[in-house]
């Protein structure tokens, strides 16, 4: 009960504080409102009415981009959990993607049908600019976990409730949407925003080990191929294409940009693109983000370890690695210029260096070369048998 008492004196003090400014559209006098909601008001009141009744909804297809998104494999391996916390403790679940749009939802049947009237519910659009101050805009635009309680929401008809949100981030730090619990208000507890963060780090770690496990690995220098656990999937070289252009751009590609890079001014209709993304995330498991074209997990690639030995100034594991030139049938241009990028760096970090092993061992992986066989002729001592070997690899690049 003391509980309770003490919940309604506080829902009292914001109802008080949200009748003093939202009607205003501006602060009254000083107030106790937490700085972060106050001016997540100010903002949020430039484009939403305080008395809608429900949030907006997506144009997109919600179902579609639910089953393309890197977090439902995750979220459905804890079912069971969620389960738990929404059916057995009076909780409404709710999972977005980076814009706020919700893709999934789960609640008991009497918390469901609330969510619902609010549009709490997969479709709904729940970033500041289009339902105002709540957890899940906060969240997004802080990154941070944030709890909003009754009238901290700049929406009156969320008044009723209390929201515990966390963002979810992918192994590369970026983020991919939030987790929300939200209940009614008197039904607030400080457990709460633990048990979200505790399920978000489920996620994450979840999504950490898909695409980073030691038997997932792209090969595209000299060769091309997608081994996952011992036994290659079955690529089409346009996907391989692709799928190289993502793990060397860890940042991601618009469409219009990763049409371009794929195919140049080829008059290519913009589905044929998105066919191919569809059968690469059922190949990888889902783990191609679809409003930018992002890995959600770094994947391990032979040449990504070729360009970080290059920027780390690793000759020797550059060379190592280096085993030809970037899938050398692709006329892409994505790939052109990336094969054209490799090539130069670690041609350049040899031809810098003095060591003889380095340019033996990139000459048998460009066997036209002529400055490198000059180079390696050059550092092999006089009766070193090696020498016949730069020898004969510079004639025949001469008589080329």
């Amino acid at each position: 009960m003391a509980q309770r008492s003490s919940l309604s004196q506080r829902r009292a003090a914001l109802e008080q504080e949200w009748s003093r400014w939202i009607p205003a559209g501006t602060p009254q006098g000083d107030s106790a409102l937490r700085s972060e909601v106050a001016q997540s008001w100010l903002r949020s009141l430039r484009t939403v009415d305080p008395a809608c009744e429900h949030a907006p909804l997506a144009e997109a297809d919600v179902a579609a981009r639910w089953a393309e998104s890197p977090l439902r494999t995750p979220v459905s391996e804890l079912t069971d959990q969620l389960r738990d916390i929404t059916e057995g403790a009076g909780y409404v679940a709710a999972i977005t993607d980076e814009t706020g749009t919700i893709l999934w939802s789960h609640g008991g049947p009497v918390m469901r049908r609330r969510a619902e009237q609010v549009n709490f519910a997969p479709g709904g659009r729940w970033d500041e600019a289009h339902m105002g101050t709540n957890a899940l805009s906060l969240a997004l635009r802080t990154e941070r976990p944030h709890t909003v309680f009754s009238a901290e929401h700049l929406v009156a008809a969320l008044h009723g409730w209390v929201c515990y949100c966390a963002p979810i981030r992918a192994a590369n730090g970026r983020q991919l949407g939030v987790l929300d619990l939200s209940t009614t208000w008197d039904r607030a507890h400080p457990l709460a925003m633990s048990t979200a963060r505790t399920l978000v780090t489920a996620i994450e770690t979840k999504l950490q080990h898909r695409m980073t496990a030691p038997g997932v690995r792209l090969t595209c220098l000299g060769a091309a191929r997608l081994v996952r656990d011992g036994a290659p999937v079955r690529l089409r070289p346009r996907q391989l294409e692709i799928l190289t252009l993502l793990a060397l751009e860890p940042e991601g590609f618009t469409h219009e940009r990763l049409h371009f890079a794929v195919y140049g001014d080829r008059p290519v209709g913009a589905s044929t693109l998105k066919s191919e993304m569809s059968y690469l995330r059922r190949a990888t498991g889902g783990d191609i983000t679809s409003r930018v074209y992002q890995l959600v997990s770094p994947l391990s690639c032979d040449a990504v370890d070729v360009l970080a030995a290059l920027e780390a100034g690793d000759t020797a594991t550059a060379v190592e690695l280096y085993r030809g030139p970037l899938l050398p049938d692709s006329d892409t241009p994505g790939i052109v210029q990336w094969r054209e990028y490799l090539e130069v760096g670690v041609r350049t970090a040899v031809l810098a260096g003095g060591n003889v092993e380095h340019a033996l061992r990139y000459g048998e992986r460009a066997p036209h070369d002529v400055e490198v066989h000059e180079h390696a002729l050059g550092l092999l001592p006089a009766g070193d048998g090696r020498r016949a070997l730069a020898a004969a690899r510079l004639h025949a690049a001469l008589r080329d």
